[in-house]
């Protein structure tokens, strides 16, 4: 993949940004295999978020069993997750609550 998923998001959003619908959420859940440090790596390189962000949301994920990642179109959180999964990291789609 090239670029970054935030690239990814402002290309994507051009379609979702117009309609009044709820978005979609990548969640991220926490798991017995991956490291905290992996998964500050995954969040830091995938999506691109500076360090506190990026532990912020890995601190969720651990300690609350999840964390939402990112939020937009469908079909880009599908993306999104599919990406996580690659990654090695165990990932869903969800829709925004109302």
């Amino acid at each position: 993949m090239t670029g970054t998923a935030t690239e990814l998001d402002r290309d994507l959003d051009i379609a979702g940004a117009t309609r009044s619908e709820r978005p979609w959420q990548t969640v991220v859940w926490n798991d017995p295999v991956n490291l905290m440090s992996y998964v500050v790596h995954v969040f830091r390189t995938y999506f691109g978020y500076p360090p506190p962000v990026a532990e912020r949301l890995m601190l969720a994920v651990h300690h609350e069993g999840q964390a939402i990642v990112s939020e937009g179109p469908r079909e880009l959180m599908e993306l999104h997750a599919q990406a996580m999964h690659d990654y090695g990291l165990w990932a869903t789609i969800r829709k925004s609550p109302e």
